[in-house]
């Protein structure tokens, strides 16, 4: 018997927003590359986020592994892409404008 290799597709899918996902969950692939390089292993994970195959995780790892640059290069535009949004939302809803009105409104129910 003879044993057939052939090669797994990487189980990464962009969602309509252009984000990463991993496998068939809603898991994204920062999440997966940001746990793994703060030192958990494949089945800490898995553990951590259950919707996620254990073989899914590994193909993960070894994508970015050996597409490391590409795969900075899109977690660095996601993390731009979260700070604008940071940013948009903070002009939006200034926090000390809605703790001030918070403490008005608490005043007025004393």
């Amino acid at each position: 018997m003879t044993l057939a290799i052939t090669a797994e597709p990487v189980p990464l899918k962009t969602d309509i927003n252009g984000v990463v996902r991993v496998g068939k969950t809603r898991v994204t692939l920062d999440t997966v590359i940001k746990t793994f390089q703060n030192g958990a292993t494949a089945e800490e994970i898995v553990y951590r986020y259950p919707s996620l195959k254990l073989a899914d995780v590994y193909t993960t790892i070894s994508f970015y592994l050996n597409h490391q640059q590409e795969v900075e290069t899109y977690l660095q535009q996601r993390q731009n892409q979260a700070q604008i949004i940071r940013t948009m939302n903070q002009s939006r809803f200034d926090p000390q404008r809605l703790r001030n009105r918070l403490i008005l409104a608490s005043l007025h129910l004393i």
